[in-house]
C-alpha cells in the first residue's frame, strides 16, 4: 500500500456506514493528488444483471456538471449537421468521420450522437465503439433528431448510469475542488433517479450498499437506509 493509500485509510473505519455529509466530508480530507481529483459514487444493487427486466440504465444532467468537459462528435447530416456545430459540437461530420474513425482508428472524443439515418453506417464500426461503450444508443438519448439538444445536454454534465456485471453503478459525482454542496447535490440527483429506476421485477432489498471515493482515495461506505 503506497504512502498516500495508507493515510487514506486511517480515515476510514472499517465497517462504519456513515451518513452522508460526514461521508463527504472524509473524502473531502483525503490525502490530495497533484490534480483535481474525480468523486465516484458506487451503488450496489440488489438486481440480477443477467436478466432482461432487471436491467438499470439510463441518463441524467447532474445540476452542478461532472467537471468534466467532454469531446462530443456528431454525426449528421445537412441542417443537423449545422444545428450540432451551431449547439458546441467539437466534431461533425457523417460518412467521412465514420472512415476515419475504420482506417485511422481515431478515437478524440469521449462521446458520439448520431441522427436515425446515420446508424446504418455506424454498423460498419460497432465493433470498435461498442467495447469502448462509444456506440449512440436511444436509451442514451445519443441517437436522436434533436442533436443540438444532445450536444448541450452533454456539455452541461449528463452522464448514463448502467449496471456493471457486479450489479453495481459507477458513477462521477464532480471533482474534489466542487466543495461538499455541490458534490451532495449532484450525489442526491442521481441516486434519486437510480431509486426512481427501480425494475418491477426487482425483489428485496434494491440499494445493497453505496459508497464513495476519490481517484487516489480510500472508499467510504454510506448508510443506503438514512
Amino acid at each position: 500500500m503506497s504512502k498516500r493509500m495508507s493515510e487514506a485509510a486511517k480515515l476510514v473505519e472499517a465497517g462504519k456506514l456513515y451518513d452522508l455529509a460526514e461521508a463527504m466530508d472524509i473524502a473531502l480530507k483525503m490525502p490530495k493528488a497533484k490534480f483535481d481529483e474525480t468523486v465516484e459514487m458506487h451503488v450496489k444493487l440488489g438486481v440480477d444483471s443477467k436478466q432482461a427486466d432487471q436491467q438499470v440504465r439510463g441518463v441524467i444532467v447532474l445540476p452542478n456538471g461532472t467537471g468534466k468537459s467532454k469531446k462530443v462528435l456528431v454525426l449528421a447530416k445537412g441542417d443537423k449537421a449545422e444545428a450540432a456545430k451551431a449547439a458546441g459540437a467539437d466534431f461533425v461530420g457523417d460518412d467521412d468521420m465514420i472512415q476515419k474513425i475504420q482506417s485511422e482508428n481515431w478515437f478524440g472524443f469521449d462521446v458520439v450522437v448520431a441522427t436515425p439515418d446515420m446508424m446504418a453506417s455506424l454498423g460498419r464500426i460497432a465493433k470498435l465503439l461498442g467495447p469502448k461503450g462509444l456506440m449512440p444508443n436511444p436509451k442514451s438519448g445519443t441517437v436522436t433528431m434533436d442533436v443540438a439538444k444532445a450536444v448541450t445536454e452533454i456539455k452541461a454534465g449528463k452522464i448514463e448510469y448502467r449496471l456493471d456485471k457486479n450489479n453495481i453503478i459507477h458513477c462521477p459525482i464532480g471533482k474534489v475542488s466542487f466543495g461538499a454542496e455541490k458534490l451532495i447535490e449532484n450525489y442526491t440527483t442521481l441516486l434519486d433517479a437510480i431509486v426512481r429506476a427501480k425494475p418491477a421485477a426487482a425483489k428485496g432489498t434494491y440499494l445493497k450498499s453505496i459508497a464513495i471515493s476519490t481517484t487516489m482515495g480510500a472508499g467510504i461506505k454510506i448508510n443506503p437506509r438514512q
